[in-house]
């Protein structure tokens, strides 16, 4: 039996703000609770609201660490994939968020903390990106962590897949952590960038089989090519719609006119029923 020892948080001693922000961050007991309630109720907002389907869940590792890239276009992106993920590891899951927005105030990086578990990334601290990159990196093999990444960088405002930026293969080249193609469709639609309520549109995650880069050279080339395949498996997941799927939503739309002219039909006949009637009274 191993001998049993304290150790001490990581982010023992930082301030509030600095705690927020730091990769070094862990969770505890409010945040657990917290996070738990968020996500529960996100899951059940999504499966009614937005009748939310998930395709390819037997291709989620059975243990993390891994990492879920997918485009991006809406903010319900990252709880919708992380509403695909067991709720035993609602600590473990950290998406990467823009820290000049998500956590440019204190609320706002209370929340995206706390309740989001988010981890921020500068996009505009060129010298010490790399860096933070780095204890990214450190976090993810060490902690047995999950991060979301969108690596177009931002949300696109025409709902169409862009280019991938390179900066999210460091975290994964040389090494035999999973990456997992991800597709969402339908978020653009149920909450556009400029969006403030989300609309009942229906939205599908596909989820596409596990990659590894262990063979590929931690160097600006090998994430490139990193980059580039994992758009190309996105790609990939937008070819795979279900016919069956499609088959399905015309059938509805035809269930629904037939039903919106058998009202009018029944309600003219009402009318005129009615109608009648009332040239019979005296």
């Amino acid at each position: 039996m191993n001998d049993w020892r304290y150790l001490s948080a990581r982010d023992l001693g930082l301030q509030t703000k600095e705690r927020h922000c730091s990769p070094l961050r862990e969770s505890d007991l409010t945040s657990n609770v917290l996070r738990l309630g968020w996500l529960m109720t996100v899951r059940t907002i999504l499966k009614c609201w937005n009748r939310l389907e998930i395709c390819g869940l037997e291709n989620l590792p059975a243990q993390p660490p891994f990492v879920i890239v997918a485009n991006h276009s809406s903010h319900l992106d990252t709880v919708v994939l992380a509403s695909a993920l067991s709720a035993r590891w609602r600590d473990q899951v950290s998406p990467l968020a823009a820290g000049d927005y998500f956590f440019a105030t204190p609320p706002l990086a209370g929340f995206s903390a706390v309740i989001l578990n988010a981890l921020p990334v500068w996009r505009n601290r060129r010298g010490g990106q790399r860096h933070e990159l780095g204890d990214l990196r450190g976090r993810l093999i060490n902690q047995q962590a999950i991060y979301i990444v969108f690596p177009e960088g931002s949300r696109s405002r025409d709902g169409q897949l862009h280019e991938f930026k390179s900066g999210f293969a460091t975290l994964v080249a040389g090494t035999a952590i999973p990456v997992l193609p991800c597709r969402l469709s339908g978020s653009f639609a149920a909450m556009p960038p400029e969006a403030r309520a989300v609309r009942p549109r229906k939205i599908v995650l596909q989820i596409g089989a596990p990659m590894t880069f262990e063979t590929v050279a931690n160097h600006a080339a090998g994430w490139r090519r990193i980059a580039a395949v994992a758009r190309e498996e996105v790609i990939a997941l937008s070819a795979c719609e279900s016919p069956a799927r499609k088959f399905h939503t015309r059938r509805r739309s035809d269930k629904l006119l037939l039903t919106v002219r058998f009202t009018r039909l029944w309600l003219r006949r009402r009318l005129r029923g009615l109608a009648g009637l009332g040239g019979a009274l005296p």
